[in-house]
């Protein structure tokens, strides 16, 4: 089922565990996607990022899935990542996204505050969630975001204080936080500022994104979700999965398309499972509509009226 941020995170925020996010710029990938998060009954976001338009267009994307998503045995959110421009983000809109996020994270503080206020308004009518991003998410060397070397990362990472005056402010439903993390494959291990992440949590009510998740370690994984991330982004992972899934298969020249795909959903699939294993959402698929304590405050209510 279709569904936005606000379906999957406060459950997942509630009970201290994280909802995947994984980009799909083909249908081998939302089928592996999909696969995963039914097999495990886990509530799943999928997507695309204005960075991979090129490989697979806005337009194109949406035509499998939204579809999916909507038939779906378990919740799936369809997000814009790292939405660039104001134009994309609208599309997605109307191709019937159900979140998006407005990065302007390498704005002035100002600009980042109006323009993301802006677009919350905007999404908001469309009845989809927005994530914005404060600080900045590094890049690693070949990356599909690019490459920024900095002499000292910790200068961009998100300021606690900062970060409950802008959520105040734009009306997000989700706040991506830089806490040393980057996007791509890790060269070295990352060091996480766990405490940032814990007090960032305290000081604010709406779920916090970690981005650039691929390559953590899992012990990273499991403390940064404890210490209050609610939701992770994937993507480089399941990207090299499906490559190298596809190399093993291709034994010889008498081989065609159709008998790499079903080894590169296959991998991408088990790739996924280990993740939402990781996040600890296996089990987790309950859609709001079923909400157990408005359930049983309805079934209360009816036997009341019946007395």
């Amino acid at each position: 089922m279709l569904v936005n941020l606000n379906d999957v995170l406060k459950p997942a925020q509630k009970g201290k565990y994280a909802v995947g996010l994984f980009n799909a710029v083909n249908l081998e990938l939302a089928r592996g996607i999909i696969a995963a998060a039914e097999q495990t009954n886990s509530p799943v976001i999928m997507g695309t990022a204005e960075v991979l338009l090129p490989y697979g267009p806005l337009d194109e994307v949406s035509y499998y899935l939204v579809p999916m998503a909507k038939k779906a045995k378990i919740p799936v959110v369809v997000h814009f990542d790292h939405g660039l421009t104001k134009d994309a983000c609208i599309k997605a809109l109307e191709l019937g996204f159900s979140s998006i996020m407005y990065d302007c994270s390498t704005d002035s503080y100002e600009d980042n505050v109006a323009k993301v206020k802006e677009m919350a308004d905007i999404a908001h009518s469309y009845g989809a969630t927005i994530e914005g991003e404060l600080g900045h998410v590094g890049d690693n060397e070949g990356s599909a975001e690019g490459s920024s070397h900095l002499a000292d990362p910790s200068a961009f990472y998100t300021d606690p204080k900062q970060a409950k005056d802008f959520v105040e402010k734009t009306g997000i439903d989700a706040l991506a936080i830089a806490v040393g993390t980057a996007h791509g494959a890790y060269k070295l291990p990352p060091k996480l500022d766990f405490e940032r992440i814990e007090t960032i949590r305290k000081t604010i009510d709406v779920p916090l994104v970690l981005h650039g998740g691929s390559g953590l370690a899992d012990s990273d994984f499991k403390r940064a979700i404890a210490s209050g991330i609610s939701k992770v982004n994937i993507f480089t992972d399941i990207n090299i999965a499906a490559v190298e899934a596809e190399f093993k298969a291709f034994t010889s020249m008498d081989k065609g398309i159709i008998d790499l795909i079903p080894a590169a959903v296959e991998a991408i699939k088990q790739s996924v499972v280990k993740k939402l294993e990781l996040f600890d959402s296996v089990g987790k698929a309950v859609p709001q509509s079923y909400d157990v304590d408005k359930i049983v405050a309805a079934v209360i209510q009816e036997l009341l009226k019946r007395q």
